[in-house]
């Protein structure tokens, strides 16, 4: 691959567990350093402790999948010296990320108002549970609570069920990525003016932000999103899952198009009927057009009707976590890459989405805590004497 557009930026990560590391690991992923500090007196990030699977000592696969490309740094930044040394990485970096608690940030030293003496253009990036200006900035937070408070439960799930959560922690992912992309807009400002800011992205922020067009509906029209069966879409119709003779696929028929291929390549009389000609009709006839599709579509299995409809209409399968895993697609796309780890050679994981000229971006496994402290203090003037005194105050 051709040099990564990030190569030569430097970025300091203040980060554990998710969120943040998901944030920073997009930007080491397109080439940026990206120098991750652990507190050497807790045995580093929390992620390297977080089974059930590790990989020997202070190492984890939950940790590798977070933490692609990175350099390990162990800094106590709680000591007066390591505050020292961390404003030494400051002066040859382009920005700090953190995903501390909101108050933490102005405790660490880790704003652009401490630090911008050190470098003016550099780029502070806060991710945090509720932000670092309000009444909740000291309130610890994780993805789970704001999918409740964000209304996302009230929307999972079937009608008249509990309320449910995703079965991924998207509000954290997403965070990551949103923050990443903050950070870059923000780099890219200093890069024209030579001053850097602050950019704080909020957990609780970005989920109130997904709900999207429900939130414009509720906010101008007091309509009120509710759960449909069959995880269908509020407002399309057909756009759910449907019963086959062996299991479930997944159809949306979102335009007028793909509702005509549908009825098409299905046939039937019952589909032609005046009371399904129009989007409106069939939203009002959504539980009598699901009986009818049922019917028809449990005829075939799932694999029958996606050869038959690929193509032709989205369509999908439902898979459980082996099958999306096993899918033939994703080895012949690169979607999986294999990452040789000291303790797994052949460990593999799921490949970045993003594609520079046509190719994958390459991962490259996290290195073992502290490993590259060593270096990156000399790189920024410590002599071995200086180094080993630091090692031995259990600042490093």
């Amino acid at each position: 691959m051709s040099e990564l557009p990030l190569k030569g930026v430097r970025i300091i990560a203040v980060e554990q567990y998710g969120a943040g590391p998901f944030a920073s690991m997009y930007l080491a992923d397109l080439g940026a350093e990206v120098i991750k500090i652990e507190n050497p007196k807790i045995g580093g990030d929390i992620s390297r402790h977080t089974g059930p699977y590790f990989l020997g000592k202070n190492d984890s696969y939950f940790f590798q999948t977070f933490n692609s490309n990175k350099k390990s740094f162990t800094l106590n930044l709680k000591s007066e010296q390591g505050q020292e040394v961390f404003a030494k990485l400051v002066a040859s970096s382009d920005a700090v990320l953190n995903n501390l608690r909101g108050d933490q940030p102005d405790k660490l030293g880790l704003t652009y108002q401490a630090l911008k003496a050190v470098n003016p253009k550099i780029v502070c990036a806060h991710l945090s549970a509720y932000g670092r200006d309000n009444d909740r900035a000291t309130w610890p937070g994780y993805d789970y609570l704001m999918q409740a408070e964000a209304g996302f439960m009230h929307l999972t799930g079937e009608p008249g069920s509990p309320p449910a959560r995703f079965g991924l922690s998207m509000v954290d992912f997403m965070t990551g990525v949103t923050t990443s992309l903050g950070l870059t807009a923000a780099l890219f400002g200093a890069l024209k003016t030579g001053v850097g800011r602050d950019v704080d992205v909020s957990l609780f922020d970005v989920a109130l932000h997904q709900l999207t067009y429900p939130a414009t509906w509720y906010l101008n029209e007091d309509h009120v999103t509710e759960r449909a069966p069959r995880s269908a879409h509020p407002s399309t119709v057909p756009c759910q899952l449907f019963k086959t003779s062996d299991g479930w696929i997944f159809i949306m028929a979102m335009t007028e198009k793909f509702w005509q291929a549908l009825v098409d390549e299905i046939d039937d009389q019952q589909l032609r009927a005046e009371q399904f000609a129009t989007v409106a009709l069939r939203r009002d006839c959504r539980d009598q057009l699901t009986e009818i599709l049922d019917g028809l579509l449990s005829k075939q299995t799932t694999a029958q009707w996606l050869e038959r409809l690929n193509g032709k209409l989205p369509v999908a399968p439902v898979y459980d976590l082996p099958q999306a895993l096993n899918n033939p697609y994703l080895r012949e796309t690169g979607a999986i890459q294999k990452v040789p780890h000291s303790q797994n050679p052949d460990m593999e994981v799921v490949a970045n989405p993003i594609r520079l000229n046509g190719q994958r971006l390459q991962s490259k496994a996290c290195v073992t805590l502290g490993e590259n402290t060593e270096e990156l203090l000399a790189d920024v003037g410590f002599n071995q004497d200086e180094i080993k005194e630091l090692q031995q105050q259990s600042v490093v």
